[in-house]
């Protein structure tokens, strides 16, 4: 009986601090849920950029589980950004930084590391396709697999590998402070005890990708906040975008 308890005791102690663990992922997604909606209302001020041609819109739909008139809409979206301070067709960090945080000025740990992972080609601005390929990965049809794979690299501060301890603290006490969120030292070193006591499996003090995909798999909570349900069909989740294509979307979609 009183090992059934402690079994029981252990269990929820363990799933406390999954969720916690899980915590420090929502600030990335509702950054990304506010840039898209705070950018949404606001196409009237500006007139948009040409779109891309009618050839690279639809292969982007096809590569991605967004329609065609999805990614016109999501175009709209990033002219509106990737104009706000330098008019060159791409975001720059300060850019991003403005409509964040509504300041182009200062450092940000977690933004820089938000910028990083959207720049995919690391040249130092966002490309449209590395917009659209990001948000994808948070699209509730995005495969977990991109999803695992991306949380990882969130965590992976030094792009080593690995997740090491420091990083992991670093990015918990980054992302606490976006959220206004406090947590002890005492529970936060036991976050990042306990994480490394159930993934860390080679317990060689850091976490590869293997061993993260692993300890992620058996707590899919901890991948909740990586997905965005109003990507699940932007024209609605958004009416302000205009849309002039006339294509049917249908003959673009995935094959379930």
């Amino acid at each position: 009986m009183g090992a059934a308890s402690s079994s029981s005791t252990s269990r929820s102690s363990s799933l406390t601090l999954a969720e916690k663990l899980c915590a420090t992922l929502i600030p990335f997604a509702v950054l990304v849920e506010v840039l898209i909606h705070s950018l949404s209302s606001c196409f009237h001020d500006r007139p948009a950029k040409p779109l891309y041609t009618f050839d690279d819109v639809s292969r982007l739909a096809r590569d991605s589980p967004f329609s065609v008139n999805e990614v016109e809409a999501l175009r709209e979206l990033f002219n509106k950004l990737s104009c706000s301070i330098i008019d060159d067709g791409l975001i720059h960090k300060e850019e991003l930084q403005l409509a964040l945080l509504h300041s182009a000025c200062g450092e940000n740990l977690f933004l820089n590391k938000v910028f990083d992972l959207f720049d995919e080609k690391q040249n130092g601005v966002i490309e449209f396709e590395e917009f659209v390929h990001v948000l994808s990965i948070f699209h509730p049809s995005g495969p977990i697999e991109q999803k695992i794979d991306f949380s990882f690299r969130l965590y992976d501060l030094r792009k080593t590998g690995y997740i090491e301890r420091e990083e992991v603290q670093e990015m918990i006490v980054a992302t606490l402070k976006e959220t206004g969120m406090r947590l002890s030292d005492e529970v936060l070193e036991e976050i990042i005890d306990n994480t490394f006591a159930d993934a860390d499996a080679d317990k060689d003090g850091r976490i590869n990708q293997e061993e993260w995909r692993n300890f992620v798999i058996q707590r899919p909570h901890l991948l909740k906040n990586m997905t965005l349900t109003s990507l699940r069909d932007v024209t609605t989740a958004f009416p302000s975008f205009i849309f002039n294509t006339g294509v049917d979307d249908d003959s673009f979609r995935k094959k379930e």
